[in-house]
């Protein structure tokens, strides 16, 4: 079994205060990926190369407290690609594939974290121009070798994705735009959104992410923005995922699938 985590820690240091290394030792998945690390290579060094147990690799943003993803994992990769080309989001820290190429199998786990456009317009802009220029790496990936894609996708995809669909339609996050796209790589680059392949009509449940206004996550007024999209091959592997909401780390929830394959 393989199991997979990604969890927006919304900074790495504040989500460790909160116990996110705890609960990582108790529910030991083999990787876990991580956006929004918020940290420098200083601040990394000496405290959060290692998490529990796992050892951390990183693509971390040029701007101080901004962006970064990481995936710590349990299994020495057999190479790791800090971003994906791009000369506007590479500075952002947005990219991080972790390879794994062994006799059984070969894969790559990736951790990712889409622009929000939740800040204005230019930001949306830049959330299209990222879309745009990321389906074909992901078309040029699938056509190489597996994978799981991991992350804040920052788009949720369907009504049953977020609580107040119906006031949110011209909001970022939920704009025509941004769901077709999602659309597109389920249907045409035939990536597998793996939670909703195992529920496909779960709603509150399968929020992962809760605004720090008013008490959105008491009242679980939610959005499901956390995936993992996998190749067929593997997404066919899954047999169990979870989104756990006992402790809070950061305002996102962690979502975990265990696949049925071994390295």
């Amino acid at each position: 079994m393989f199991k997979l985590t990604s969890l927006n820690l919304n900074g790495i240091r504040s989500a460790t205060t909160k116990g996110v290394e705890t609960w990582l030792d108790s529910h030991a998945p083999d990787c876990i990926c991580v956006q929004e690390i918020k940290a420098q290579l200083p601040d990394i060094e000496g405290r959060f190369e290692v998490l529990a147990g796992m050892k951390g690799h990183f693509h971390l943003a040029e701007k101080k407290g901004y962006s970064g993803v990481g995936v710590y994992t349990r299994h020495e990769p057999s190479a790791v690609i800090a971003g994906y080309g791009s000369e506007e989001f590479d500075a952002e820290g947005r990219y991080l594939e972790v390879r794994f190429d062994t006799p059984r199998r070969k894969f790559s786990v990736i951790s990712c974290y889409f622009p929000s456009g939740s800040s204005g317009p230019e930001r949306q802009e830049a959330k299209y121009r990222f879309l745009a220029e990321f389906y074909p790496v992901l078309q040029r990936l699938k056509a190489e070798r597996d994978f799981v894609l991991c992350g804040d996708v920052n788009v949720a995809h369907q009504e049953i994705d977020l609580k107040n669909w119906k006031s949110n339609q011209k909001n970022s996050g939920f704009l025509p735009e941004e769901r077709a796209w999602v659309t597109r790589v389920i249907d045409e680059l035939e990536l597998v959104d793996v939670y909703r392949r195992l529920h496909p009509d779960t709603t509150g449940e399968a929020y992962t992410w809760w605004s720090n206004r008013g008490q959105a996550y008491a009242k679980n007024v939610g959005w499901r923005l956390d995936y993992q999209l996998a190749t067929p091959p593997l997404a066919a592997a899954a047999r169990e995922t979870g989104i756990y909401k006992s402790e809070r780390f950061s305002d996102h929830a962690p979502l975990t699938v265990d696949y049925d394959f071994g390295l």
